[in-house]
């Protein structure tokens, strides 16, 4: 009866990815609002920012603004889910985060502090705001799978801002998803020794190259050494959720349940009121066949994103489990 019933699963949520294609011109459109500042590492705003938004989803989904004298930037239009958030300023660190955004509650107002950069210093300074095309272009093609197009989009860029030496992280998951997995290690450990020079970005882009290397490890089915480099990943950033979850995402994506478990749990306690790890978090124990587990997470899930592709789809689940 477990295995009818896992079966039925399957269908609902492949038949809820068909629908959500024919859907998906419009995702990402709604009545939702987000605003925020920029300021420097001292409080000041900087006006001029370029802010951008990517709907998660939806990659050909952009909005762009500027800081105003202030600092200050907002957005209308938004539909509920995730958003890539980029802000960048010619002579400062570009700056990257991943914002939820509520249709039906106010979102928190964002803080965005950027660090402007000497000439020579690890962080670098950016040549041209015209070269953060390549970088677009670049994760573009990452996110297709042309692999070798984004490496040259990539090398474009740091040949441009030689000092931006963070970009080599996005050179080495290329090769990493290529399967070269000594060209991609020996690229991250280099990111490692640049990053102890830099004070205001080396923790992050520490945790960024041990994660890499630990998916590489993962990638040849070496489990011990994966973890070992998840676990130093996550003590040089310990707060960061994003870094928690998507850990959680490698190991998920192997089937490597209990582990994908700890990490999406990690997320949750680091930011519990975050939909997507209890979304996670469900598909893990059905996965597991735990299914009051899983609809206590999907139930979690849905007060916390009630509207959506994503909640209709953890209805279907919801309901099929409790037939």
């Amino acid at each position: 009866m477990k295995t009818n019933m896992l079966k039925r699963l399957g269908l609902i949520m492949f038949t809820s990815v068909l629908a959500a294609g024919f859907a998906f011109s419009q995702a990402g459109r709604g009545i939702g609002r987000i605003n925020g500042v920029v300021v420097d590492l001292d409080g000041n705003p900087i006006e001029g920012v370029k802010v951008t938004l990517v709907f998660a989803q939806n990659q050909n989904l952009k909005f762009e603004t500027t800081t105003m004298k202030k600092g200050e930037w907002s957005f209308l239009g938004l539909g509920t889910g995730n958003w890539d958030m980029t802000a960048a300023m010619a002579g400062y660190l570009p700056q990257n985060k991943t914002l939820y955004v509520s249709q039906l509650a106010v979102n928190p107002k964002v803080t965005v502090k950027m660090q402007k950069i000497a000439q020579g210093a690890p962080g670098g300074i950016v040549a041209d705001e015209a070269t953060f095309e390549l970088l677009d272009k670049g994760n573009q093609a990452y996110k297709e799978a042309k692999y070798d197009e984004a490496m040259a989009l990539y090398q474009q860029f740091l040949e441009k801002n030689p000092n931006l030496y963070q970009i080599q992280v996005s050179i080495a998951d290329c090769w990493r998803e290529k399967g070269d997995f000594g060209k991609a290690v020996e690229i991250y450990n280099k990111v490692l020794e640049q990053a102890k020079a830099d004070a205001a970005l080396g923790k992050e882009m520490s945790a960024k190259s041990l994660a890499g290397i630990g998916n590489c490890y993962l990638k040849q089915n070496k489990l011990q050494e994966a973890q070992e480099f998840f676990k130093q990943s996550i003590e040089n950033s310990p707060n960061d959720e994003i870094l928690a979850y998507n850990v959680g995402e490698i190991f998920f994506s192997n089937q490597s349940l209990d582990e994908a478990l700890k990490y999406f749990d990690l997320a949750v306690k680091i930011r519990p009121d975050w939909p997507d790890p209890y979304l996670k978090l469900g598909y893990v124990y059905l996965n597991k066949a735990d299914m009051a587990k899983a609809i206590e997470k999907f139930e979690k899930f849905l007060t916390l994103e009630p509207e959506g592709e994503r909640a209709a789809l953890a209805r279907d689940i919801l309901n099929a489990i409790k037939k």
